[in-house]
């Protein structure tokens, strides 16, 4: 079992920057994917960016690429979401999830943890 706690979210102008954190607990992460998702009103949950927990490869929606970054602290258990340039359609719950499985490309995946969410909301 993992328990993923997410925090840093709040309300930005746009063009700032947020950076979201993702406390992991329960059993160790390795061989784990860590990710990150987001669901904006009225839209079905999108990925947006994994990690590799062991590896610390990393994969990215095109529409975040050069603009988000995720990165893992092993020693915390926690991985983060470096958030630039933001634009007001980058306003949503933003969660955290984790699986074991390792089948399909990182967004394709079927996460079996997620966090409760945080909200970003960027205003233009």
């Amino acid at each position: 079992q993992v328990l993923l706690v997410e925090s840093g979210g709040g309300l930005v102008q746009a063009g700032g920057s947020l950076r979201l954190s993702c406390a992991a607990s329960g059993r160790g992460l390795g061989p784990y994917t860590m990710a990150w998702f987001r669901q904006a009103p009225g839209k079905e949950r999108t990925f947006v960016a994994a990690i590799f927990w062991t590896l610390g490869s990393t994969f990215y929606a095109d529409f975040v690429k050069g603009r988000f970054t995720i990165s893992r602290d092993l020693a915390e258990n926690t991985v983060f979401l470096h958030m630039n340039s933001l634009k007001s359609e980058d306003t949503a719950v933003y969660y955290c999830a984790a699986t074991s499985d390792f089948h399909a490309p990182p967004s394709k995946l079927p996460y079996h943890y997620w966090g409760q969410g945080t909200q970003v909301t960027v205003s233009s």
